[in-house]
């Protein structure tokens, strides 16, 4: 493909049409209300959420892609000045609200970019996912698979995003005396606020900000900013760590639980803790699971070590909107790409997908693209974006002047005052807000 022609995620440079895979920051970095460089391509329910994020945008650039159906978006070659066109199509990501990955086709070859995604493959969602990307290949091969290499190491093998949800509701429900608070970000992790709503038939709180999120996606009976009518609260991710934990406990004993497919800490907490061997441990020694996702096994899920306790208050619960390890030699194995590359640059567990994956990959396999040829010879002129995974510290949270701001905290009891105070304002301490629930 030639370069100048499409961008995806990446906003510096010059291209004709840019697409969007997602709203969170790491993936938006460049992106204003003032922008005006072209077009933007993105998802029916990320066009949705798009002016919270990006107030004064102009609305008229955005160019809404329904999931499933082929798009074709003229261009002009930038060396010959003769019209040429790129066929696309929006797949679900399965990641958050909106996040979708796209299927290029055209002169160039077939190009996939999954920007992140979860590739889980029980869930009824996953399985229209998964039939809606093969009717989308129709037996074509991808020459490049652009992927969301975030998880790409052996030691990131964690439970389906059913299964760690329940981890967290038995949390909770053994603790009946604690107030809870969650660790999220601005956008992501509905779902496992709905399953905790459902299971223990309650409301959960959440910061004015992301309360307005919730009602676009049209969640308006759940949620709520009144402390006094519920026990759980999700709070911003920047604002939970171990002095926010401590300093809640000296008025309500309370525990905090951060749901992420990365480890919140470097070990574990070494005291005495009655639920496992109890509670979590007879239910997933039953022979049989089943929930929202319709997950069915003979066999127990072997994932008590996805549960951490790293603090006298603190749980961590594998709960991941990435791709597990195994989840992407899955997807690679299914797609069968000529070549691949991640689109995460580094990390502190950053391996090339092609070293696990790469036998899976055509460029190995000569024989099966012999015919293959000149096609391929300006295929990474396109832009995609390349990003770095501790991008995430702002990166998954919607609210950028806060997120650029303000950084995870891990085990550290040193913040400042002005970190102290949006704390307290995001819902670190009690405090009644009741303007809009």
């Amino acid at each position: 493909m030639e370069k100048g022609l499409i961008s995806v995620d990446r906003w510096s440079g010059e291209s004709q049409a840019y697409f969007l895979t997602h709203l969170h920051s790491d993936h938006t970095k460049g992106l204003s209300s003032s922008w005006s460089k072209g077009p933007i391509f993105c998802s029916r329910l990320t066009a949705k959420i798009f002016p919270f994020k990006f107030p004064d945008f102009k609305l008229s650039l955005l160019r809404i892609l329904d999931s499933g159906s082929w798009h074709t978006v003229p261009l002009v070659s930038p060396t010959t000045g003769s019209k040429t066109v790129v066929e696309v199509i929006a797949i679900d990501a399965h990641h958050c609200p909106g996040a979708v990955m796209f299927l290029f086709r055209g002169d160039f070859g077939c190009l996939l970019y999954t920007g992140d995604f979860r590739w889980e493959t029980r869930s009824e969602r996953a399985k229209q996912g998964r039939t809606m990307l093969v009717d989308a290949l129709n037996d074509s091969t991808v020459d490049i698979l652009y992927l969301d290499n975030t998880y790409c190491n052996p030691s990131y093998d964690f439970p389906p995003r059913e299964v760690a949800a329940q981890q967290v509701v038995d949390i909770i429900a053994s603790h009946p005396e604690h107030d809870i608070v969650i660790g999220i970000d601005s956008l992501g992790k509905e779902d496992l606020l709905l399953f905790i709503s459902r299971a223990l038939k309650i409301k959960i709180w959440v910061w004015p900000e992301r309360l307005q999120i919730m009602h676009l996606l049209g969640f308006h009976d759940i949620f709520t900013t009144k402390t006094s009518v519920t026990r759980v609260r999700a709070v911003p991710r920047y604002s939970f760590s171990i002095e926010t934990l401590e300093g809640l406990n000296t008025m309500r004993p309370t525990i905090g639980i951060m749901p992420s497919g990365l480890p919140w800490a470097a070990k574990s907490f070494d005291g005495n803790d009655n639920l496992f061997g109890s509670l979590l441990t007879s239910r997933y020694n039953k022979s049989k699971w089943t929930g929202n996702g319709g997950i069915k096994t003979d066999k127990p899920y072997e994932c008590l070590g996805s549960v951490k306790r790293f603090h006298e208050y603190i749980y961590s619960v594998a709960y991941s909107d990435h791709s597990s390890f195994s989840e992407i030699g899955e997807f690679v194995k299914h797609v069968q790409p000529f070549h691949m590359k991640g689109i995460v640059s580094s990390s502190s567990c950053y391996v090339d997908p092609m070293y696990y994956f790469g036998r899976l990959c055509g460029v190995n396999q000569p024989a099966q693209r012999s015919h293959i040829k000149d096609k391929r010879k300006d295929r990474d002129e396109v832009a995609f974006g390349i990003k770095s995974l501790f991008d995430k510290s702002s990166s998954a949270d919607i609210d950028t002047t806060r997120g650029r701001s303000m950084k995870v905290q891990l085990l550290t009891a040193q913040v400042s005052r002005v970190r102290a105070f949006r704390r307290l304002r995001c819902g670190a301490k009690i405090v009644e807000n009741d303007s809009l629930d």
